[in-house]
């Protein structure tokens, strides 16, 4: 009797495994269906650079684009609580790499910025993470653009 109980104990705890997991997964689809990450997927670079001034401006933040040639490395700037960030907004289906930084971090010297940010839909490589810490520049990365989209609609 009592291996009868163990083997059906194991057994509901497989199925509430599963059921946790299954609820995770689903849970986990309506946020990226609610954050509208999939739709960035499909942007251009503008579209995303537009998405994103609507949704700074959401969070409080005054926002300027910069013209669409010869931006000097920088696609938006952010003014909030007296701070300038200069952003460099990559909408991309690969991973992001070191130029972005670079080019960033020339923009923050050019705006006179306090700041600067990379945003990106994807994932950035691990000389772009080590590039940024030396320089001091921000990585957003898919994860964390997602999470700034659904906060900055709970802003509105």
């Amino acid at each position: 009797m009592k291996s009868f109980i163990g083997r059906a104990a194991a057994v509901l705890g497989v199925i509430a495994t599963s059921v946790l997991d299954t609820v995770k997964e689903e849970e986990e689809k309506k946020r990226l269906l609610d954050s509208g990450i999939l739709e960035v997927d499909e942007m251009t670079g503008k579209e995303f650079e537009n998405f994103l001034e609507v949704h700074f401006i959401n969070f409080g933040y005054t926002v300027t684009l910069t013209q669409d040639s010869q931006d000097y490395g920088a696609d938006l700037i952010l003014y909030k609580d007296g701070l300038k960030t200069v952003v460099q907004a990559k909408r991309s289906k690969n991973t992001v790499g070191i130029k972005a930084v670079q080019e960033v971090a020339g923009a923050v010297r050019h705006y006179k910025g306090n700041k600067g940010r990379v945003i990106t839909n994807n994932r950035f490589t691990e000389n772009a993470y080590n590039l940024a810490e030396s320089n001091d520049i921000e990585l957003w990365d898919r994860k964390k653009l997602i999470e700034f989209i659904l906060t900055a609609k709970k802003c509105k």
